[in-house]
Protein backbone atom coordinates (compact mmCIF):
# COMPACT_ATOMS: atom_id res chain seq x y z
CA UNK A 1 0.00 0.00 0.00
CA UNK A 2 1.51 3.36 -1.01
CA UNK A 3 1.53 6.48 1.19
CA UNK A 4 -1.47 8.03 -0.55
CA UNK A 5 -3.56 4.90 0.05
CA UNK A 6 -2.44 4.74 3.70
CA UNK A 7 -3.34 8.42 4.21
CA UNK A 8 -6.82 7.86 2.77
CA UNK A 9 -7.27 4.82 4.98
CA UNK A 10 -6.07 6.79 8.01
CA UNK A 11 -8.55 9.59 7.31
CA UNK A 12 -11.43 7.11 7.02
CA UNK A 13 -10.34 5.37 10.24
CA UNK A 14 -10.06 8.67 12.09
CA UNK A 15 -13.67 9.50 11.21
CA UNK A 16 -14.96 6.02 12.10
CA UNK A 17 -13.05 5.54 15.34
CA UNK A 18 -13.61 8.97 16.84
CA UNK A 19 -16.15 11.35 15.34
CA UNK A 20 -15.34 13.78 18.18
CA UNK A 21 -11.64 13.72 17.28
CA UNK A 22 -12.43 14.03 13.59
CA UNK A 23 -14.69 17.02 14.24
CA UNK A 24 -11.85 19.21 15.48
CA UNK A 25 -11.05 20.73 18.85
CA UNK A 26 -13.57 23.53 19.05
CA UNK A 27 -17.29 23.31 18.35
CA UNK A 28 -17.59 27.11 18.45
CA UNK A 29 -17.82 29.24 15.29
CA UNK A 30 -14.58 31.01 14.51
CA UNK A 31 -15.19 32.87 11.25
CA UNK A 32 -18.52 33.96 9.76
CA UNK A 33 -20.24 31.35 7.60
CA UNK A 34 -20.14 33.63 4.55
CA UNK A 35 -16.40 34.34 4.92
CA UNK A 36 -14.25 32.76 2.22
CA UNK A 37 -11.18 31.35 3.94
CA UNK A 38 -8.07 32.24 1.93
CA UNK A 39 -6.68 29.16 0.20
CA UNK A 40 -3.15 30.52 -0.13
CA UNK A 41 -0.87 33.45 0.50
CA UNK A 42 1.62 33.73 -2.33
CA UNK A 43 5.04 35.31 -1.82
CA UNK A 44 8.00 35.42 -4.23
CA UNK A 45 9.94 32.52 -2.63
CA UNK A 46 7.24 30.71 -0.66
CA UNK A 47 3.53 30.23 -0.17
CA UNK A 48 1.17 29.48 2.67
CA UNK A 49 -1.50 26.89 1.99
CA UNK A 50 -3.69 24.53 3.97
CA UNK A 51 -1.72 21.96 5.94
CA UNK A 52 -2.92 18.42 5.13
CA UNK A 53 -1.98 14.82 5.82
CA UNK A 54 -0.30 14.75 2.41
CA UNK A 55 2.42 17.02 3.86
CA UNK A 56 3.41 14.52 6.56
CA UNK A 57 6.88 13.55 5.26
CA UNK A 58 8.07 17.07 4.43
CA UNK A 59 6.43 18.51 7.54
CA UNK A 60 8.03 15.90 9.78
CA UNK A 61 11.44 16.65 8.27
CA UNK A 62 10.96 20.38 8.87
CA UNK A 63 9.76 19.88 12.44
CA UNK A 64 12.40 17.39 13.53
CA UNK A 65 15.33 19.19 11.86
CA UNK A 66 14.20 22.42 13.55
CA UNK A 67 13.00 21.03 16.91
CA UNK A 68 15.19 23.09 19.24
CA UNK A 69 14.53 26.27 17.27
CA UNK A 70 10.76 25.63 17.20
CA UNK A 71 10.61 25.13 20.96
CA UNK A 72 12.20 28.54 21.46
CA UNK A 73 9.99 30.51 19.10
CA UNK A 74 6.64 28.78 18.64
CA UNK A 75 5.95 26.73 21.75
CA UNK A 76 8.07 28.10 24.61
CA UNK A 77 5.81 26.64 27.33
CA UNK A 78 5.91 23.16 25.79
CA UNK A 79 8.49 20.51 24.99
CA UNK A 80 6.84 19.84 21.60
CA UNK A 81 8.10 18.34 19.29
CA UNK A 82 10.23 16.26 21.67
CA UNK A 83 9.39 12.57 21.17
CA UNK A 84 7.24 13.23 18.09
CA UNK A 85 7.00 10.22 15.79
CA UNK A 86 6.00 10.19 12.14
CA UNK A 87 2.73 8.53 13.16
CA UNK A 88 2.10 11.24 15.81
CA UNK A 89 2.74 13.87 13.18
CA UNK A 90 0.30 12.21 10.78
CA UNK A 91 -2.37 12.30 13.50
CA UNK A 92 -1.61 15.98 14.21
CA UNK A 93 -1.88 16.86 10.53
CA UNK A 94 -5.17 14.96 10.23
CA UNK A 95 -6.47 16.92 13.19
CA UNK A 96 -5.36 20.25 11.68
CA UNK A 97 -6.85 19.35 8.30
CA UNK A 98 -10.21 18.45 9.85
CA UNK A 99 -10.31 21.64 11.94
CA UNK A 100 -9.58 23.68 8.82
CA UNK A 101 -12.38 21.94 6.93
CA UNK A 102 -14.78 22.60 9.84
CA UNK A 103 -13.57 26.23 10.03
CA UNK A 104 -12.74 25.93 13.74
CA UNK A 105 -9.03 26.77 13.32
CA UNK A 106 -6.64 27.19 10.42
CA UNK A 107 -3.20 25.61 10.04
CA UNK A 108 -1.16 26.67 7.03
CA UNK A 109 2.04 25.04 5.91
CA UNK A 110 4.73 27.37 4.61
CA UNK A 111 6.32 25.74 1.57
CA UNK A 112 8.86 26.78 -1.02
CA UNK A 113 7.28 28.05 -4.23
CA UNK A 114 8.06 24.79 -5.99
CA UNK A 115 6.49 22.79 -3.10
CA UNK A 116 9.72 20.83 -2.62
CA UNK A 117 10.24 21.74 1.02
CA UNK A 118 8.22 22.70 4.09
CA UNK A 119 9.86 25.73 5.69
CA UNK A 120 7.41 26.53 8.49
CA UNK A 121 3.84 26.66 9.74
CA UNK A 122 1.25 29.29 10.69
CA UNK A 123 -1.59 28.51 13.11
CA UNK A 124 -4.66 30.76 13.33
CA UNK A 125 -6.82 29.76 16.28
CA UNK A 126 -9.80 31.05 18.23
CA UNK A 127 -9.11 32.53 21.63
CA UNK A 128 -11.10 33.41 24.69
CA UNK A 129 -8.42 35.83 25.91
CA UNK A 130 -9.98 39.20 26.71
CA UNK A 131 -9.27 41.82 24.05
CA UNK A 132 -8.44 39.42 21.20
CA UNK A 133 -10.55 37.60 18.62
CA UNK A 134 -7.85 35.24 17.29
CA UNK A 135 -4.42 34.01 18.29
CA UNK A 136 -1.67 33.35 15.78
CA UNK A 137 1.62 31.59 16.28
CA UNK A 138 4.13 30.41 13.74
CA UNK A 139 7.56 28.97 13.17
CA UNK A 140 10.10 28.69 10.40
CA UNK A 141 13.19 26.59 9.99
CA UNK A 142 16.16 28.15 11.81
CA UNK A 143 18.39 30.74 10.09
CA UNK A 144 21.15 28.21 9.39
CA UNK A 145 18.66 26.25 7.25
CA UNK A 146 16.78 29.17 5.74
CA UNK A 147 18.38 32.54 5.07
CA UNK A 148 15.53 34.41 3.36
CA UNK A 149 12.74 33.94 5.91
CA UNK A 150 12.55 34.04 9.69
CA UNK A 151 9.75 34.36 12.21
CA UNK A 152 9.94 38.17 12.32
CA UNK A 153 9.58 38.51 8.54
CA UNK A 154 6.85 35.88 8.37
CA UNK A 155 4.96 37.56 11.24
CA UNK A 156 4.98 40.85 9.33
CA UNK A 157 3.64 39.18 6.16
CA UNK A 158 0.96 37.28 8.10
CA UNK A 159 -0.07 40.38 10.09
CA UNK A 160 -0.66 42.29 6.84
CA UNK A 161 -2.57 39.32 5.37
CA UNK A 162 -4.78 39.10 8.46
CA UNK A 163 -5.51 42.84 8.32
CA UNK A 164 -6.37 42.77 4.61
CA UNK A 165 -8.15 39.44 4.08
CA UNK A 166 -9.43 38.09 7.40
CA UNK A 167 -12.41 39.25 9.50
CA UNK A 168 -10.49 39.65 12.78
CA UNK A 169 -10.49 42.99 14.55
CA UNK A 170 -7.63 42.27 16.95
CA UNK A 171 -5.58 39.09 16.51
CA UNK A 172 -2.85 38.31 19.04
CA UNK A 173 0.35 37.57 17.13
CA UNK A 174 2.37 35.62 19.69
CA UNK A 175 5.98 36.70 19.74
CA UNK A 176 4.97 39.78 17.73
CA UNK A 177 2.38 42.25 19.04
CA UNK A 178 1.92 40.11 22.18
CA UNK A 179 4.63 38.39 24.21
CA UNK A 180 3.98 34.75 25.13
CA UNK A 181 4.24 35.48 28.86
CA UNK A 182 1.84 38.44 28.64
CA UNK A 183 -0.66 36.39 26.65
CA UNK A 184 -0.60 33.47 29.07
CA UNK A 185 -1.73 35.63 32.01
CA UNK A 186 -4.57 37.44 30.23
CA UNK A 187 -8.03 36.67 31.64
CA UNK A 188 -10.44 34.61 29.55
CA UNK A 189 -13.92 35.72 28.56
CA UNK A 190 -16.85 33.48 29.41
CA UNK A 191 -18.50 31.64 26.51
Amino acid sequence: MNLSQRLKRFTVCLCLVSPALASGASPYPFVPQDFTVPATLEQPKYRLRKLTVHDVIKDYDAVMSSAEHIQGVAFPASDWPSGLTLEDNLIDLGWHQREFDRRTSFAYTVVTSDESRVIGCVYINPTRKVGYDAVVHLWTRPPEQLSYLDEKRLRAVVAEWLAQQWPFKKPAMLGGNVAWDDYSVLPEAAR
